[in-house]
Protein backbone atom coordinates (compact mmCIF):
# COMPACT_ATOMS: atom_id res chain seq x y z
CA UNK A 1 0.00 0.00 0.00
CA UNK A 2 2.98 2.29 0.38
CA UNK A 3 2.74 3.29 -3.38
CA UNK A 4 -0.24 5.51 -2.43
CA UNK A 5 1.74 7.52 0.03
CA UNK A 6 2.10 10.79 -1.85
CA UNK A 7 5.92 12.29 -2.11
CA UNK A 8 4.08 15.77 -0.42
CA UNK A 9 2.70 15.80 2.73
CA UNK A 10 2.52 19.48 5.09
CA UNK A 11 5.04 19.45 7.44
CA UNK A 12 5.07 18.85 11.26
CA UNK A 13 6.03 20.44 13.79
CA UNK A 14 4.35 20.68 17.68
CA UNK A 15 4.33 23.21 20.53
CA UNK A 16 4.05 23.55 24.18
CA UNK A 17 1.80 25.53 26.30
CA UNK A 18 0.59 25.04 30.46
CA UNK A 19 2.03 21.49 30.61
CA UNK A 20 -0.11 20.29 27.23
CA UNK A 21 2.03 19.72 23.66
CA UNK A 22 -0.13 20.07 20.58
CA UNK A 23 0.57 18.89 16.87
CA UNK A 24 0.48 21.05 14.54
CA UNK A 25 0.52 19.77 10.44
CA UNK A 26 2.04 22.68 8.37
CA UNK A 27 -0.45 25.40 10.08
CA UNK A 28 -1.47 26.44 13.49
CA UNK A 29 -4.72 24.24 13.46
CA UNK A 30 -4.67 21.84 16.58
CA UNK A 31 -4.30 18.28 15.36
CA UNK A 32 -3.50 16.64 18.64
CA UNK A 33 -2.75 16.93 22.12
CA UNK A 34 -1.29 15.12 25.00
CA UNK A 35 -0.53 16.28 28.66
CA UNK A 36 2.86 15.89 29.00
CA UNK A 37 2.85 14.19 32.91
CA UNK A 38 -0.55 11.87 31.86
CA UNK A 39 0.54 10.72 27.99
CA UNK A 40 -1.96 8.18 28.51
CA UNK A 41 -4.72 10.13 29.24
CA UNK A 42 -7.31 11.76 26.81
CA UNK A 43 -6.62 15.28 27.02
CA UNK A 44 -9.09 17.14 24.41
CA UNK A 45 -12.77 16.84 24.78
CA UNK A 46 -13.78 15.49 21.49
CA UNK A 47 -11.29 12.88 21.97
CA UNK A 48 -12.63 11.84 24.97
CA UNK A 49 -15.86 11.25 23.15
CA UNK A 50 -14.90 9.22 20.38
CA UNK A 51 -14.63 6.69 23.33
CA UNK A 52 -18.13 6.71 23.69
CA UNK A 53 -18.63 3.45 21.85
CA UNK A 54 -17.87 2.67 25.79
CA UNK A 55 -21.49 3.52 26.99
CA UNK A 56 -22.87 0.79 24.43
CA UNK A 57 -20.50 -2.49 25.34
CA UNK A 58 -20.40 -4.31 28.68
CA UNK A 59 -17.06 -2.85 30.45
CA UNK A 60 -15.79 -6.56 30.73
CA UNK A 61 -15.35 -7.31 27.10
CA UNK A 62 -13.71 -4.34 26.29
CA UNK A 63 -9.85 -6.05 26.84
CA UNK A 64 -8.81 -7.73 23.67
CA UNK A 65 -11.07 -6.46 21.44
CA UNK A 66 -9.98 -4.64 18.00
CA UNK A 67 -9.84 -0.97 17.58
CA UNK A 68 -8.63 1.00 14.66
CA UNK A 69 -7.74 4.24 13.81
CA UNK A 70 -7.61 5.89 10.79
CA UNK A 71 -5.67 9.04 10.80
CA UNK A 72 -3.31 8.70 13.91
CA UNK A 73 -3.13 12.60 14.99
CA UNK A 74 -0.93 12.43 18.59
CA UNK A 75 -1.56 8.60 18.58
CA UNK A 76 -3.79 9.67 21.65
CA UNK A 77 -6.63 7.47 20.74
CA UNK A 78 -3.67 4.51 19.53
CA UNK A 79 -1.97 4.90 22.85
CA UNK A 80 -5.50 5.12 25.20
CA UNK A 81 -6.98 1.65 23.38
CA UNK A 82 -3.95 -0.21 23.22
CA UNK A 83 -2.43 1.07 26.91
CA UNK A 84 -5.72 1.81 28.63
CA UNK A 85 -8.07 -0.58 27.34
CA UNK A 86 -5.91 -3.17 26.29
CA UNK A 87 -7.62 -3.66 22.81
CA UNK A 88 -5.56 -5.23 19.66
CA UNK A 89 -4.79 -2.06 18.17
CA UNK A 90 -3.87 -0.76 14.78
CA UNK A 91 -3.39 3.07 13.51
CA UNK A 92 -3.52 3.92 9.55
CA UNK A 93 -1.71 7.19 9.35
CA UNK A 94 -0.20 8.22 5.59
CA UNK A 95 2.38 10.22 6.99
CA UNK A 96 5.67 9.06 8.29
CA UNK A 97 6.43 12.60 9.54
CA UNK A 98 3.39 12.15 11.93
CA UNK A 99 4.41 8.43 12.78
CA UNK A 100 8.17 9.83 13.86
CA UNK A 101 6.55 12.71 15.94
CA UNK A 102 4.57 10.58 17.54
CA UNK A 103 7.70 8.64 18.77
CA UNK A 104 9.67 11.07 19.42
CA UNK A 105 7.18 13.63 21.17
CA UNK A 106 3.96 11.98 22.04
CA UNK A 107 5.16 8.64 24.03
CA UNK A 108 3.83 6.58 21.08
CA UNK A 109 5.75 3.14 21.73
CA UNK A 110 7.08 1.00 19.07
CA UNK A 111 4.75 -1.73 17.48
CA UNK A 112 4.34 -4.86 19.07
CA UNK A 113 1.72 -7.92 19.49
CA UNK A 114 -0.63 -5.24 21.47
CA UNK A 115 -0.33 -2.11 19.26
CA UNK A 116 0.67 -1.15 15.28
CA UNK A 117 1.27 1.87 13.27
CA UNK A 118 0.65 0.88 9.74
CA UNK A 119 1.98 3.38 7.20
CA UNK A 120 -1.02 3.34 4.16
CA UNK A 121 -3.72 5.35 2.66
CA UNK A 122 -6.55 4.56 4.73
CA UNK A 123 -8.69 3.99 2.17
CA UNK A 124 -7.01 1.89 0.41
CA UNK A 125 -6.15 -0.12 3.82
CA UNK A 126 -10.00 -0.44 4.34
CA UNK A 127 -10.63 -1.60 0.85
CA UNK A 128 -7.66 -4.46 1.45
CA UNK A 129 -8.55 -5.26 4.71
CA UNK A 130 -9.22 -8.85 5.12
CA UNK A 131 -10.69 -8.14 9.01
CA UNK A 132 -13.96 -8.15 7.71
CA UNK A 133 -16.63 -8.24 10.81
CA UNK A 134 -13.69 -8.08 13.06
CA UNK A 135 -13.19 -4.55 14.06
CA UNK A 136 -14.89 -3.45 17.45
CA UNK A 137 -14.01 0.03 17.26
CA UNK A 138 -13.10 2.37 14.10
CA UNK A 139 -11.94 5.98 14.32
CA UNK A 140 -11.90 8.18 12.10
CA UNK A 141 -10.35 11.42 11.77
CA UNK A 142 -8.60 12.39 8.52
CA UNK A 143 -8.38 16.10 8.21
CA UNK A 144 -6.32 17.72 6.31
CA UNK A 145 -3.51 20.54 6.80
CA UNK A 146 -6.09 23.37 6.74
CA UNK A 147 -8.91 20.99 8.73
CA UNK A 148 -11.59 21.99 6.05
CA UNK A 149 -13.29 19.04 5.79
CA UNK A 150 -12.97 15.07 5.96
CA UNK A 151 -10.63 14.40 3.50
CA UNK A 152 -12.48 10.80 2.66
CA UNK A 153 -16.40 11.83 2.98
CA UNK A 154 -18.75 9.17 0.90
CA UNK A 155 -20.67 6.67 1.28
CA UNK A 156 -18.93 4.61 -0.75
CA UNK A 157 -16.14 5.21 1.57
CA UNK A 158 -18.77 4.69 4.70
CA UNK A 159 -19.74 1.19 2.97
CA UNK A 160 -16.17 -0.08 3.09
CA UNK A 161 -15.57 0.58 6.52
CA UNK A 162 -19.01 -0.73 7.47
CA UNK A 163 -18.24 -4.15 6.34
CA UNK A 164 -15.06 -4.52 8.47
CA UNK A 165 -17.23 -3.83 11.90
CA UNK A 166 -18.11 -6.54 14.33
CA UNK A 167 -22.01 -7.16 15.00
CA UNK A 168 -21.59 -4.46 18.11
CA UNK A 169 -18.80 -2.66 16.39
CA UNK A 170 -18.87 1.06 15.56
CA UNK A 171 -17.19 3.44 13.33
CA UNK A 172 -16.55 6.79 15.28
CA UNK A 173 -15.70 9.89 13.23
CA UNK A 174 -14.86 13.59 14.29
CA UNK A 175 -16.95 15.96 12.33
CA UNK A 176 -17.26 20.00 12.57
CA UNK A 177 -21.29 20.50 13.25
CA UNK A 178 -20.75 24.22 12.35
CA UNK A 179 -18.93 23.57 9.19
CA UNK A 180 -20.64 23.50 5.84
CA UNK A 181 -19.33 20.03 5.20
CA UNK A 182 -21.30 18.50 7.83
CA UNK A 183 -24.31 18.11 6.42
CA UNK A 184 -23.20 16.05 3.38
CA UNK A 185 -21.56 14.01 5.62
CA UNK A 186 -24.18 12.63 7.58
CA UNK A 187 -26.24 12.27 5.05
CA UNK A 188 -23.33 10.11 3.55
CA UNK A 189 -23.22 8.30 6.77
CA UNK A 190 -27.28 8.11 6.86
CA UNK A 191 -27.01 6.02 3.10
CA UNK A 192 -25.04 3.27 4.21
CA UNK A 193 -26.24 3.17 8.33
CA UNK A 194 -29.98 2.36 8.94
CA UNK A 195 -32.14 4.45 11.33
CA UNK A 196 -31.04 3.77 15.28
CA UNK A 197 -27.52 2.78 14.10
CA UNK A 198 -26.48 7.17 14.19
CA UNK A 199 -25.95 8.44 17.17
CA UNK A 200 -24.14 12.11 18.15
CA UNK A 201 -22.93 13.92 20.50
CA UNK A 202 -23.62 17.78 20.62
CA UNK A 203 -20.61 20.02 19.25
CA UNK A 204 -18.23 21.06 21.37
CA UNK A 205 -17.42 24.68 22.21
CA UNK A 206 -14.72 24.41 19.09
CA UNK A 207 -17.64 22.99 17.19
CA UNK A 208 -16.32 18.96 16.70
CA UNK A 209 -19.46 16.81 16.52
CA UNK A 210 -18.34 13.29 17.32
CA UNK A 211 -20.93 10.47 15.78
CA UNK A 212 -21.00 6.62 16.36
CA UNK A 213 -22.71 4.39 12.91
CA UNK A 214 -23.01 0.97 14.42
CA UNK A 215 -23.34 -2.05 12.67
CA UNK A 216 -26.16 -2.87 14.08
CA UNK A 217 -29.44 -0.74 15.73
CA UNK A 218 -28.60 0.57 19.18
CA UNK A 219 -31.12 1.47 21.98
CA UNK A 220 -30.08 3.05 25.06
CA UNK A 221 -32.03 4.17 28.30
CA UNK A 222 -30.68 7.22 30.38
CA UNK A 223 -30.24 4.81 33.45
CA UNK A 224 -27.74 2.41 31.44
CA UNK A 225 -26.04 5.28 29.93
CA UNK A 226 -25.82 7.05 33.42
CA UNK A 227 -24.52 3.63 34.84
CA UNK A 228 -21.76 3.13 31.89
CA UNK A 229 -20.35 6.87 32.27
CA UNK A 230 -19.26 5.94 35.69
CA UNK A 231 -18.33 2.97 35.49
CA UNK A 232 -15.95 3.97 32.13
CA UNK A 233 -14.77 7.15 34.62
CA UNK A 234 -13.78 4.76 37.27
CA UNK A 235 -12.27 2.01 35.30
CA UNK A 236 -10.29 4.24 32.77
CA UNK A 237 -10.40 7.57 33.82
CA UNK A 238 -12.30 9.61 31.47
CA UNK A 239 -13.98 12.18 31.71
CA UNK A 240 -17.18 11.80 30.82
CA UNK A 241 -19.84 14.09 32.76
CA UNK A 242 -21.52 15.57 30.50
CA UNK A 243 -22.05 12.37 27.50
CA UNK A 244 -25.39 11.45 28.68
CA UNK A 245 -26.45 14.88 28.57
CA UNK A 246 -25.42 15.58 25.40
CA UNK A 247 -26.01 12.11 23.24
CA UNK A 248 -28.96 11.64 20.84
CA UNK A 249 -29.54 9.29 17.84
CA UNK A 250 -29.91 11.23 14.66
CA UNK A 251 -32.29 10.51 12.21
CA UNK A 252 -33.86 11.76 8.69
CA UNK A 253 -35.34 14.56 10.49
CA UNK A 254 -31.96 15.68 11.62
CA UNK A 255 -31.10 16.07 8.41
CA UNK A 256 -33.64 17.65 6.80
Amino acid sequence: MGSDIPDWLPEVSMSEERGVRFLHLGSPWVQGAMRIQSPVDLELEYVRRMMGWLLFVDPDTVAGRRAVQLGLGAAALTKFCALRLQMRTTAVEINSQVVAACRQWFKLPDNSEQINVTLANADAWVRASSEVGQVDLLHIDLYDHEAAGPVLDDADFYGACKRLLSPDGALVINLFGRHSSFAHSMQQLSDVFEPECLWAFAPTKEGNTVVMAFAQRQTMTAALATERAAEVRRRWGIKNGDWVQRLRTWTAQDAA
